[in-house]
């Protein structure tokens, strides 16, 4: 279970709330504690709080490019509170959550439709042309891939944790087909960026992987 300091986490709910026009009357905090104890479920290893933190680090580096930054932020808060390692409907679920959080602490109707598309947009991380806010969004979510070796050998391993249910060989075949389909994306970030700074390590990281896993284990635990 994750077990990083959330008081920062939670000033910055409160601010983020406070700028999407949350009303003065609906405290936030019970809403951060929801959120906060979902990012820490015991069976994250990579979906954690940790991550929930790097995410909107990076919006931070992105904010200028988004046409709506706090419906991004909120986005960030929600595109992972649902996560079950082995169900396919986790952004869906995220997404509902949103829509029924949302408007109880007085965020309007256009708002929180943009946060729920938003979540859902994590999917595929594909954002249409001029989507500024999806662009933040998947760019942020995307950019451990970018990071140094020794990080992303700890992502890797992360995931591996999460899916420890999965045979090896079984988790092997399917993690070298989702590094297959993101080596064949045209672009993998969007942002100006996203494309300077994380397009060529990510890459460089994502054919070592896939090397590996020819070869090795298919994480380094």
């Amino acid at each position: 279970m994750d077990r990083m300091d959330t008081a920062p986490l939670r000033a910055r709910w409160h601010a983020t709330t406070t700028a999407a026009g949350a009303a003065a009357e609906h405290d936030p905090g019970p809403y951060a504690d929801r959120l906060l104890a979902a990012w820490a479920e015991p069976q994250r290893r990579y979906h954690t709080t940790a991550h929930l933190a790097d995410v909107l680090a990076r919006i931070d580096v992105l904010a200028a490019h988004a046409a709506d930054p706090a419906a991004v932020e909120l986005a960030a808060w929600f595109h992972d509170a649902v996560y079950r390692p082995d169900r396919s409907e986790n952004e869906e679920r995220s997404a509902a959550l949103a829509e029924r959080a949302l408007p109880e602490l007085g965020i309007d109707a256009a708002r929180t439709a943009e946060v729920a598309r938003l979540v859902r947009l994590t999917v595929t991380h594909d954002p249409a042309a001029g989507d500024t806010n999806g662009e933040v969004l998947c760019d942020a979510d995307l950019a451990v891939l970018a990071g140094p070796p020794d990080a992303y050998a700890a992502y890797v391993a992360a995931v591996r944790a999460e899916y420890g249910f999965v045979p090896e060989d079984a988790f092997r075949a399917g993690r070298a087909a989702v590094l297959r389909q993101l080596i064949g994306l045209p672009r993998l970030f969007r942002t100006p960026y996203g494309t300077a700074h994380w397009e060529a390590p990510a890459r460089r990281n994502l054919a070592a992987e896939l090397a590996d896993l020819s070869t090795g284990p298919a994480a380094r635990e």
